[in-house]
């Protein structure tokens, strides 16, 4: 994790990096500091009723995403991203002064005012905070720096929270409160000014100050890519499942476990602590890339967990409350605590990769607009979650079955989503491959063009090639392979799902052959990578067989570059033709077995004759099989 670490020692990152989480600090400080003010010093202030006027801040809050998130997407896309994050950190500033005079004059609405003005801070900081990332980082660095962003905001939500209630419970709270405010806002500031330019991709963009009609426009850009839109509804569906939590831990620490304040604290501290711990590991679990296997492996544990946790919830409370040191005594408190931070392990697995993916794959015109959208739906679903769980919750459901409701909607959402892109399925078993029967190395691998046509040639070692080749290319590959191998029971999902072409020998098939051929021809001219074993068959002794002359015939339809790949390691493992009974197979399987993945340099079209493409593997492979 050193990496990703070294990325707050520069200026393209930790300035930044400072700058979002002192705002989301100072967000969540003056936030909670009002809640509790309000909560105990209600009387002082107005006649309306303590819960009504927590979800009245709440709501207020939450307004202006809705408001102006689509007028901020066109001003990062119109403006460099640097001023503007200096021009909301001078907002901040301006509105912790508002804020203060809310304070000095007991004006409960220049409170609720500034509480909405900061709500339209983080709305304008949004779309930056998202769209500059691509902007200041290599694309080896996006999802490590991503997943500093997701840390440092839940850490940043943790800390603002606690002073925020800290302060409030002192003498003198409201000078306390406004004081640090400012003190973190002028920080912010002066943290921004480090933020190097991100110039505007699109200067001449006319703003449109209509919300509704701009939020319509935003999210059409984000669905042309429906990937995009599937991220931006998962990212959408863990703020809605991790706010539904979060908002049940007081009445959850209360009424289920019998803690007492500081038990709701530990709660958010553990569950915080998770997803920091999974943000963070998100960058050496996926190499470094974007690898939105990772997606799947969280929802399952996001659902178990949520399960698990429902289940370990004690069926009754004690008499009384209980003081830390005594709820921590309880046998089902630790079980309860490894679940909430089992929660936010597999939260950081799901929620990076989405960020990354969703910043990745947006058009650089449109990105700071799609990620308006994300905020406008991230919104949209925190509030329609509220609601259903305040509606279940008044119809008599218990807090521990509303996570168990929450466990199970998890599990249909990511089935729905699975479902319409099988990609993040696909890249799941990839990597569980990589990462349990085998350690995959690769060398030269950035030979592999990020886009345009290329047709991959590789040696055919054992009946996973494809998934490890794919493991170690994050571009999409169409392969074409044998269609017994096509047909394989535990792998024909996975290669539909890839798009995989099937072939066969004109003797067999002469009709499947020649629309294999057509396929391939189509995906060139799509600009597609396509990657060949033409050997035509599983090495049965682990030596690499003649290349057949079918690949003239495709670089005769479509004359791209060739690139010569080589895997080595893997004849000795148990999906090789080496191994020839079950038995054999299952002595054979040692967890991450190493195996290599070697690309060597493009050959041009005219120049890759079969003889001398096998030559090429040949060396690329060494003695190794």
């Amino acid at each position: 994790m050193s990496s990703q670490f070294a990325l707050l020692k520069t200026r393209r990152f930790g300035p930044f990096f400072a700058t979002q989480f002192l705002g989301a600090f100072n967000d969540n400080l003056f936030k909670n500091a009002l809640v509790v003010l309000l909560t105990f010093q209600a009387a002082q202030w107005t006649s309306l009723g303590v819960g009504l006027l927590a979800n009245l801040a709440a709501g207020i809050f939450i307004l202006p995403f809705f408001l102006f998130s689509a007028t901020a997407g066109q001003l990062a896309d119109k403006y460099d991203k640097a001023r503007l994050a200096r021009l909301v950190k001078l907002l901040e500033i301006a509105i912790v002064l508002v804020a203060g005079a809310g304070f000095a004059l007991r004006s409960l609405e220049l409170l609720f005012a500034s509480l909405f003005l900061l709500g339209l801070h983080s709305t304008l900081f949004g779309p930056v905070k998202y769209a500059i990332l691509p902007q200041h980082l290599h694309q080896d660095e996006l999802v490590g720096g991503n997943a500093l962003i997701e840390a440092g905001t839940f850490v940043a939500i943790l800390v603002g929270t606690l002073i925020g209630g800290l302060l409030a419970g002192t003498n003198g709270g409201t000078l306390w409160i406004t004081a640090g405010c400012l003190l973190v806002a002028v920080l912010g500031y002066l943290a921004s000014r480090g933020i190097p330019a991100a110039p505007a991709p699109e200067p001449g963009l006319t703003v449109n100050l209509n919300p509704l009609s701009e939020t319509w426009r935003n999210i059409g850009f984000a669905r042309k890519n429906r990937t995009v839109f599937l991220a931006i509804l998962g990212i959408s569906w863990f703020w809605l499942y991790g706010a539904l939590l979060l908002a049940q831990f007081p009445a959850y620490a209360k009424d289920v476990l019998g803690g007492s304040e500081s038990s709701v604290t530990l709660l958010l501290a553990v569950f915080t602590f998770g997803i920091g711990i999974g943000s963070l590991l998100c960058e050496r679990l996926s190499g470094k890339q974007v690898e939105i296997g990772l997606v799947p492996l969280g929802s399952i544990g996001l659902t178990l967990f949520g399960l698990d946790l429902a289940f370990a919830s004690p069926s009754a409370a004690p008499a009384g409350p209980l003081a830390l040191g005594a709820l921590l005594q309880q046998p089902h408190l630790l079980h309860v605590l490894f679940d909430l931070f089992a929660l936010g392990l597999f939260g950081g697995f799901f929620i990076v990769p989405l960020y990354a993916l969703m910043q990745l794959r947006s058009d650089p015109a449109h990105r700071a607009r799609i990620i308006a959208a994300n905020n406008i739906m991230n919104a949209l679903f925190m509030v329609v979650g509220a609601g259903a769980a305040a509606g279940l919750l008044s119809s008599g459901l218990s807090i521990p079955t509303l996570f168990a409701v929450a466990a199970l909607c998890n599990a249909a959402v990511a089935v729905y989503i699975y479902r319409l892109v099988p990609e993040f399925l696909l890249r799941f078993v990839v990597w569980l491959l990589v990462h349990t029967v085998y350690r995959l190395d690769t060398r030269d691998i950035a030979r592999i063009p990020a886009s345009g046509p290329a047709l991959l040639v590789c040696n055919h070692v054992s009946y996973v090639d494809a998934l490890v080749i794919a493991a170690a290319c994050r571009r999409p590959i169409r392969f074409v392979m044998d269609r017994h191998i096509f047909r394989w029971p535990l792998l024909s999902f996975v290669f539909r799902a890839a798009r995989a072409i099937p072939i066969a020998p004109a003797r067999e098939d002469a009709a499947l052959l020649e629309r294999a051929y057509d396929e391939v021809a189509n995906a060139l001219g799509a600009g597609e990578l396509v990657a060949i074993f033409p050997e035509g068959r599983l090495t049965a002794d682990g030596e690499l067989g003649e290349f057949r002359p079918g690949l003239r015939r495709i670089l005769q339809r479509h004359p791209v570059a060739v690139l010569p790949m080589a895997l080595s390691g893997l004849w000795a493992s148990p999906f090789s033709r080496q191994a020839r009974t079950l038995a054999q197979r299952l002595g054979q399987l040692h967890p991450l077995r190493r195996i290599a993945l070697a690309v060597g340099e493009p050959v041009a079209a005219l120049e890759a004759e079969p003889e001398a493409l096998r030559q090429r593997v040949l060396e690329l492979r060494g003695a190794v099989q």
